[in-house]
């Protein structure tokens, strides 16, 4: 069934009677019916023999119904448009979604003769301590890594060695005073590529192959103007980086790092008791929510204190609870941790003990990949804190590096000898998860994301009828864009849902493509609503004022967990989705900065909002039962979706080559930092709240 606006956008491409479409459509329906003839009774599945058939069946496994809904609206979209669209015009198309050559995207760094040093090694052997000496080294220079706490941290171990530096994230910009030179830190995305510096640093490299964030690191790759590059990551990029290096002419030294201290699985886990903790434990799980409740758990059961880490605290309570952790003469034994320590937060762990081996990545429950188990578990056992390694004066002769390049010396600090960190789970039944992950290997990354540069989009966009959806020509582009071996297209998921949403907005392609980087989650209440408003707000150079906007519930700062008439679940609820509301009007307000004008106040409402919400979760109380149910629920559904996704396929074909990735939390949380929930589902089951006075 077609839904209205779905036909408003066929009628701008020629179907004008609904009889047309229609007929139209019936003569869809029998293309369908051909496709799926193709693949039941003749078991004809794949690419070439029934591209249909095969496009929306891994965008249902992708993305389950959503994705197959917008797989099959883009279907009848492209069936109605090839009568529409000249020849001359799928020519121009086919020539400018050749993209075997991206690095020519970037002609002024194509003019320079980079040198790339490529930092591998596992957790803990010093890979970003050495390219962070390099860039403290130089006069100039970025530092861009995959989380908004990563830039917080070097920004902050930059200013207080008194060099000037610049914190850039996509919802909070600080820049500094006056035109003399200063360093960046920032998140991937932000990367600058219009000025030219003597280091940047790229940590977390192998999230180059991520298939929704990638694209990022390869912009930032291929873009960035420096002389000396530094890439931290894992070994199993190595490949992937030389050959790509290879086609655009950079020099490329590796050095490879062995890890500072022993870790091994145990071989048994806490048996489900918390009193089984040891001083120097970090228990792991997936979301805001239950990092309290576990903080309150460990703290009834063993009497002891614990410690609570995650990427979204602010950088001040982050620091003051990394410390009390850190110091052995008090008694916060014990720390609650999210998977943001995999990548970064170098804390002094003994041991990594996961709740649980299932998380919701933002799409759905899954097992995590054999490299986030690696990289989270590889926390345990660390030699030193940041301060201490910050300190550290020179090096020493014994370094556990080898380079491949003898003008570049990299020593690294003395190892703690004797110190083994040690990975083991709560419960039995996710044990074996764990030590099989440290008895492989993760395969080497095959192949890069890549999504064009908006001016691309553009010049793409305009050999299109006038009103064509966006999200078709954004799926057009996807399909015939030619790639070098070396590279795999971006998941456009979430960016076709929003672009569907603000179609009947009258926006240019690059005001569009700007909305469709920004930290939207639809699926929180009133969002699609607040995305819409704002949207229209750039279309018609409105003033944006934060007040000015009735989607915002600001009344509801007015109110407690306790007095909120809709109840305490609910409150977490719309507090949240008022945070995430708050959070996008200040990425755009660095954007578009003549239409949102009400950045500061954004900024205390907003951090009023977080001080709601830490209120709330400071007062969670704990129930073994529960966190029991959930645990559980989370097994079976990544479990149902593992065996859903074999199913869909024959025995003997695989679904479209997926690498194995490691992501933080959801990453349309802000910051692409750990979700409040995982899933909205969650929040029906926390337990109640400590009776305390608001």
């Amino acid at each position: 069934m077609i839904q209205n606006d779905h036909f408003k956008d066929l009628k701008l491409l020629g179907i004008k009677p609904r009889e047309d479409l229609t007929k139209e459509a019936h003569l869809f329906r029998n293309v369908i019916e051909k496709s799926l003839d193709l693949a039941t009774r003749l078991g004809r599945t794949g690419r070439q023999e029934n591209p249909f058939f095969w496009s929306w069946r891994n965008a249902f496994v992708a993305g389950d119904i959503t994705g197959l809904s917008n797989e099959l609206r883009y279907s009848f979209t492209s069936f109605i448009v090839r009568q529409q669209l000249p020849e001359d015009a799928i020519a121009c198309h086919e020539k400018i979604a050749d993209f075997r050559n991206p690095h020519e995207w970037f002609p002024a760094t194509r003019a320079m003769q980079r040198k790339i040093h490529l930092h591998v090694g596992p957790t803990n052997s010093g890979k970003t301590y050495h390219a962070l000496k390099a860039l403290e080294e130089a006069k100039t220079g970025v530092y861009a890594g995959p989380l908004r706490l990563l830039a917080h941290e070097v920004f902050t171990r930059f200013e207080a060695k008194g060099r000037r530096c610049a914190l850039i994230t996509g919802e909070e910009q600080r820049i500094p005073e006056g035109d003399e030179g200063y360093f960046a830190s920032c998140t991937v995305e932000m990367t600058p590529l219009n000025q030219r510096v003597d280091v940047a640093v790229i940590d977390e490299i192998q999230m180059i192959g991520d298939d929704l964030r990638g694209w990022a690191w390869t912009q930032a790759l291929l873009g960035v103007q420096a002389k000396e590059l530094h890439l931290c990551g894992e070994e199993r990029t190595v490949p992937l980086i030389k050959d790509i290096c290879a086609k655009i002419g950079d020099e490329v030294v590796v050095h490879r790092y062995k890890r500072l201290s022993g870790l091994q699985p145990m071989q048994e886990s806490l048996q489900g008791r918390f009193e089984n903790l040891r001083k120097g434990d970090a228990v792991v799980s997936f979301s805001r929510l239950n990092l309290h409740t576990l903080k309150a758990g460990i703290e009834k059961a063993t009497g002891k204190k614990c410690a609570i880490v995650y990427g979204s605290l602010p950088p001040e309570s982050r620091a003051q609870q990394a410390a009390l952790f850190n110091d052995p003469d008090n008694d916060y034994d014990y720390l609650a941790a999210s998977d943001a320590i995999g990548m970064g937060l170098n804390l002094e762990i003994k041991r990594v003990v996961f709740e649980a081996v299932a998380k919701h990545d933002g799409t759905k429950v899954r097992t995590l990949t054999l490299p986030e188990l690696k990289q989270i578990g590889g926390r345990a056992g660390r030699y030193r804190t940041v301060a201490q390694a910050a300190q550290t004066p020179t090096a020493t002769s014994t370094s556990p590096v080898s380079s491949e390049d003898l003008t570049f010396k990299p020593k690294a600090p003395t190892p703690k000898m004797g110190q083994v960190g040690l990975v083991t789970t709560l419960e039995d039944v996710d044990l074996k998860v764990v030590q099989g992950s440290f008895k492989g290997e993760a395969e080497p990354l095959k192949t890069a994301g890549l999504f064009p540069p908006s001016f691309v989009i553009e010049r793409f966009s305009s050999y299109f009828p006038a009103g064509t959806p966006f999200s078709f020509i954004l799926l057009r582009l996807r399909d015939i864009a030619r790639l070098p071996p070396q590279y795999h297209m971006a998941n456009l998921r979430d960016n076709i849902v929003v672009a569907n949403h603000i179609q009947s907005i009258p926006l240019s392609v690059y005001d569009r493509s700007i909305f469709l980087n920004a930290p939207i989650s639809l699926k929180d209440p009133g969002m699609k609503e607040f995305l819409r408003s704002l949207a229209t707000r750039v279309a018609n150079h409105d003033s944006g004022k934060l007040l000015d906007f009735k989607e915002l519930n600001l009344e509801l700062l007015d109110y407690t967990r306790t007095s909120y008439p809709a109840g305490r679940v609910e409150y977490l609820k719309h507090l949240e989705a008022l945070h995430k509301f708050l959070t996008l009007y200040l990425w755009l307000s660095y954007r578009y900065v003549g239409v949102f004008q009400s950045q500061a106040l954004a900024f205390h409402v907003k951090a009023m909002v977080e001080e709601r919400i830490n209120e709330y979760l400071a007062n969670l109380d704990y129930s073994p039962e529960v966190r029991r149910v959930r645990v559980e629920q989370m097994r079976m559904e990544a479990a149902k979706k593992s065996r859903a996704a074999r199913q869909v396929f024959d025995e003997d074909e695989e679904p479209q080559p997926e690498q194995q990735q490691q992501r933080v939390g959801d990453w349309t949380a802000e910051g692409h930092e750990e979700p409040l929930f995982n899933g909205l589902g969650e929040a029906e089951k926390i337990p109640g709240t400590r009776e305390v006075t608001p």
